[in-house]
């Protein structure tokens, strides 16, 4: 067994282990990183040949939290992990943007990277941890790979830059930065993360920090690589070329394309088909068996020719797609309060892009419990954004909710949850549906969820906007054009996809992925820049529609009272088996949240209708009320006896109302004087200290009779 072990020195005497050899020998790359009590396993697998046909790289990354790792239980019904949570899925998609881009474009072979968590700790975090061990098994492996690569966290906590900082250290209030970021030895990848309104300087500082770790950390893995003598990896030809096919197709199409781009069409749909024009009038100069047999090549070889041709365009000419400046926003226009039934709404359309938003007001039994290996909590905030496919006009039915729809998602939840108020006692759920899409609908799910919480009058601290930055470069000249507000052609065809988020004083949330190589310092600082232009411009332009949260909720959101008791009087709210709690939401249409908090009973009262709330307090307030001595009270009559009756005057507190103290005039029997549940004011005339009953009397309440 040749087991090899390398550590990487985090520099605060914290270390991070590297072993492979040891585990899983058949597949083709395996790791185990260890990091304090976190133990993270990470195998590759790729097939020799690709599938007939696939001209893309048919990559699978899975996360996957096992519970034991932390002695847990899997909280599902089958008490098994099952499908993916969210933050698997969405740890899963930091490592495959990491990874994606440094495979060979010609590799098409099937390739499945698994990373799963056997071991972990309560304080540390695993996400930023996954990247390193993914890439170490590649590394070790003989798949071709222009790696290493390597993620951290980057933080800064009370004006402080910390890598992989600890849970209970990130989740602190002076955290003002969380950010992923990955890297080569030279060339920033991916970046993700929230931020508590700061500047773009603080935002690069951070950046540039972690690629510094991060270069030692690849240092490392080319060490293991040497160690392991996995440096050469294996042959491959996956595509076999026609180079006489591909100067007839660049011949025929190349300088058509290149005026389709100079036309510079805001329509993409009118775009697209003067592209398919161009292609399908040369595929008509083929022979039925050419087309049939070159179809692979044709398709590789028509991306690469739509690919220089609009580069060139934009690079050479300083023409855009669609006409627009490179710093130009496309036409905005939204409208709040579009849809009567939910408590809040909002459309936002920016070009092609549009979002259609809902919010939704709920009670505490609405959050969603996290059920995670490392997080274990009820979400409050929720953030859900769909993809339909008719927003692209494709015919296809849709699906379950896909990664991207996930990832989307959290980017956007992450740029509002920021601003979103504390205190707030309802649970809100955020809905983006996106009816149409030609560019960054996830930052028009920004725009439009920070409208649709002011249209329901969740009081936001700011207004919140995003934008997607892209980046055309050549990298033998130097030129680069930066690009505000990317058409989906322009993401396709650019070097970056770069989303930020922020209000009008500073940075929230972002999300980066780069395929080019070696971005500096310098143009990353002027992308943010150009970003944070773009990003007031379109503040500017929905707080035109409405710029503050609306002073009040709508007529039928659920309203809340909020009452604090002695916990001891818990138990006689929810009564034996819930009984009296769930009585009382029937009879007054409310639901009622009742929880113990700080030592304190805490009972949340929810209703669209204030009738409804007013009876409930009132009754709860009966059954918490201590009796008073003096105090006038309505009793209802429970039993009758030879001697009086027993009234019960508060929930849960009865007496006797002696037949001595029901009139003045004396009664000789209670026959005819009561009936059960009668409702007779009785006024509380004192308690005896050492049995605790009371003395009720009705007879003080009533005049005298007159004395003839």
């Amino acid at each position: 067994m040749n087991v090899i072990r390398k550590t990487i020195d985090l520099g605060d005497g914290r270390v991070i282990e590297i072993e492979t050899g040891r585990l899983a020998k058949q597949a083709d790359g395996a790791a185990m990183v260890k990091f304090g009590n976190t133990m993270l396993l990470a195998t590759v697998c790729a097939d020799k040949e690709p599938k007939e046909g696939v001209d893309f790289l048919p990559l699978t990354v899975e996360y996957k939290e096992h519970m034991a790792s932390v002695g847990r239980f899997p909280g599902s019904f089958f008490r098994r992990e099952a499908k993916p949570t969210d933050d698997e899925v969405l740890i899963s998609r930091l490592v495959d943007r990491a990874l994606r881009p440094l495979f060979p474009d010609d590799f098409h072979a099937n390739i499945v990277v698994q990373v799963t968590l056997y071991s972990g700790d309560l304080n540390e975090l695993p996400d930023a941890l996954a990247c390193l061990a993914a890439s170490a098994a590649l590394a070790v492996s003989d798949i071709p790979f222009n790696g290493p690569v390597s993620e951290v966290r980057v933080a800064k906590i009370d004006g402080k830059l910390v890598i992989n900082p600890s849970k209970s250290a990130l989740e602190s209030d002076g955290t003002t930065i969380d950010l992923i970021v990955a890297s080569t030895a030279t060339s920033i990848v991916m970046v993700e993360g929230e931020m508590k309104e700061v500047s773009e300087e603080e935002m690069v500082e951070a950046i540039m920090f972690a690629q510094e770790v991060i270069k030692k950390q690849v240092a490392v893995l080319n060490e293991l690589q040497q160690e392991a003598g996995t440096t050469q990896k294996r042959a491959y030809q996956h595509e076999v070329h026609d180079d006489d096919l591909r100067k007839r197709f660049y011949d025929f199409a190349y300088e058509r394309c290149k005026e389709i781009a100079r036309m510079q069409l805001a329509d993409k749909r009118k775009r697209n088909e003067l592209f398919t024009a161009v292609k399908d009038e040369f595929l008509a100069t083929l022979t039925e068996e050419e087309k049939e047999e070159k179809a692979f090549l044709l398709g590789i070889y028509w991306g690469a020719i739509q690919y220089d041709a609009v580069r060139e365009v934009m690079l050479k000419e300083r023409k855009r797609l669609d006409g627009r400046r490179f710093d130009e926003i496309r036409p905005i226009w939204t409208h709040v309060g579009y849809l009567p039934g939910p408590h809040g709404s909002a459309l936002f359309t920016r070009g092609e892009t549009q979002s259609l938003t809902t919010v939704t007001l709920g009670t505490k039994l609405d959050q969603q419990l996290i059920d995670g290996a490392i997080y274990n909590y009820e979400k409050k905030f929720l953030l859900h954004y769909n993809f339909p496919p008719f927003s692209t006009g494709e015919a296809r039915p849709p699906r379950s909710t896909s990664r991207r729809e996930i990832g989307h998602g959290n980017l956007a939840w992450r740029a509002l949850e920021k601003v979103m108020p504390k205190d707030i006692p309802y649970t809100v759920r955020v809905v983006s549906d996106i009816l149409e899409s030609n560019g960054s609908s996830s930052m028009a799910t920004v725009c439009a969820g920070s409208l649709a919480l002011m249209d329901a009058g969740v009081k936001i601290s700011k207004p919140v906007s995003g934008i997607a930055m892209g980046l055309v470069t050549d990298e033998q000249t130097g030129e680069y054009v930066i690009l505000s507000d990317i058409l989906g052609d322009e993401d396709h065809l650019g070097d970056m996809d770069f989303k930020v988020c922020g209000t009008a004083d500073g940075i929230t949330a972002c999300q980066m992925d780069i395929k080019v190589k070696g971005l500096s310092r310098e143009l990353l600082t002027e992308a943010l820049r150009q970003a944070k232009e773009g990003r007031l411009h379109i503040l500017r332009e929905m707080t035109k529609e409405i710029s503050a949260p609306r002073e009040d909720y709508k007529p039928h959101a659920p309203r809340v009272e909020t009452l604090y008791v002695d916990k001891d009087f818990i138990g006689a709210i929810i009564g034996p088996g819930g009984k009296i709690v769930q009585e009382l939401q029937r009879e007054t249409g409310t639901t009622i949240v009742i929880e113990e908090v700080n030592n304190q009973g805490v009972v949340e009262i929810f209703s669209p209708n204030l009738e409804g709330i007013r009876k409930a307090v009132k009754r709860i307030k009966a059954i918490t009320a201590q009796p008073e001595i003096g105090e006038v009270y309505e009793a209802t009559v429970k039993s009758i006896m030879p001697y009086g009756a027993f009234v019960e005057f508060l929930p849960g507190k009865q007496g006797l109302l002696h037949i001595s103290e029901i009139s003045h005039t004396r009664l000789e029997s209670m026959e005819g004087v009561f009936k059960e549940n009668d409702v007779v004011k009785v006024k509380l005339m004192g308690i005896d200290n050492k049995t605790g009953k009371f003395k009720l009397s009705r007879k003080v309440l009533l005049d005298k009779p007159k004395i003839n």
